[in-house]
Order: structure tokens, then sequence, then C-alpha cells
């Protein structure tokens, strides 16, 4: 395998990239950013200062993900997302001076193994995606989500439940939930579990 990044796009010489990525047109890879093998970043997209990536991740074209976010293995970043690290934004202090690096510090964003986001989503840090959380096209998301959970809206509200294929659950009966595909879970105490790996009550 090998890496393979564009003429165009704008990779720090202190970036670590993993073997089988690539990194598309006009693409940013910031400094010391650790992208993890079999990585895609695609057209337009930024990836900040000294964010982490795992192994497998999807960050498509135009998407911002800044500083400090961490990502897990197998994360889906859909076209157009930001994940935002200023919990309170300003261009200017409040003597009128213009901010500078020492003014403020930033705050990332997690998202667990397996989880995707949606195109034109916006993550406002500090918040936590679970594993296998699926967040819809277009959601602001300013809580942390649940590992499994089917979020949308603004601000991003618990709408469903989906399985690692990404499918959404459907009620099989005693908080049961099933996949179209066949996969089963147990809800239990508000977290889903596979069926056989849920504690007896």
């Amino acid at each position: 395998m090998s890496i393979k990044v564009v003429p165009s796009a704008d990779v720090d010489a202190t970036a670590e990239i993993g073997d089988g990525s690539s990194i598309w047109h006009l693409a940013q890879v910031r400094e010391r950013a650790r992208l993890g093998k079999g990585c895609v970043i695609g057209r337009g997209a930024y990836v900040g200062p000294d964010v982490e990536l795992g192994e497998h991740c999807k960050v498509q074209n135009y998407a911002l993900v800044y500083e400090p976010a961490r990502l897990a293995d197998g994360v889906f970043i859909g076209p157009g997302v930001v994940l935002t690290n200023d919990t309170y934004p300003r261009a200017i202090n409040a003597d009128l001076t213009l901010k500078s690096a020492s003014d403020w510090e930033p705050v990332g964003v997690v998202i667990e193994l397996g989880a995707a986001v949606g195109a034109r989503s916006v993550c406002v840090a500090p918040v936590t995606i679970g594993a296998w959380a699926m967040v819809a096209a277009g959601s602001v998301v300013t809580d942390d989500v649940r590992p499994h959970a089917l979020v949308a809206g603004v601000p991003a509200r618990q709408i469903g439940w989906v399985g690692k294929d990404g499918r959404r659950l459907e009620s099989d009966g005693d908080r049961r939930w099933v996949s179209p595909t066949g996969e089963t879970y147990d809800e239990v105490d508000g977290h889903l579990r596979w069926a056989e790996e849920a504690s007896p009550e």
C-alpha cells in the first residue's frame, strides 16, 4: 500500500499519514495531525493541528475538523460538516483588541468507533458522539450522543437507534431492537447492547 496526496493538497511536513490513505484536491492537513491507515480526506476538507483520526476514517468534501478533535476508527464525516472548537467565539477581546491564540482555549469534539455525522451538520464542542451513532444531515449537535443513537434536528435530539450497519432499528417488544439485516440489540439502562451481551434482569 502507499499514501496518495494530490499535488493541490497542502499537507504539513509534521503531519503523520497512515499507509493507504488518500488526500484529495485542495485539502489541508495541518501541523502534527495524525491520520491512521486507510483514511480518505476529500476535496477542500480541513484537518486542524494535532487532530487525531483512527484507521479507515472518511472526511468528505469541504468538511472542517478543527483541533483538538479526536476521531476513532471508522468514523464518517459527511460533506460540509463542521466540528467546532470555540465555546465562546469572538474575533476581539472586550478592549477591542484582536484575539490571539493565548486569549482562548480550544475544546474538541470526540467521535467514537464507527459513528457517522451526516452532511452539513455542526457539532458544537465539547461533545462526544458515541460508537456507531448516527447524526442526521443538517443537525446541530450540542449535547453528547449515546452509542447507537440516531439524532436529528436543531438542536439534535434522539429519534431512534441504529445498528452497526447504519440502518434504523425497529422495536421487537420488551426493549429489544432489530435491524433489517437481522442484528438484534437489547436496551439496558438507556443503552444498546448486542442481545447476547445484555445483562439478565
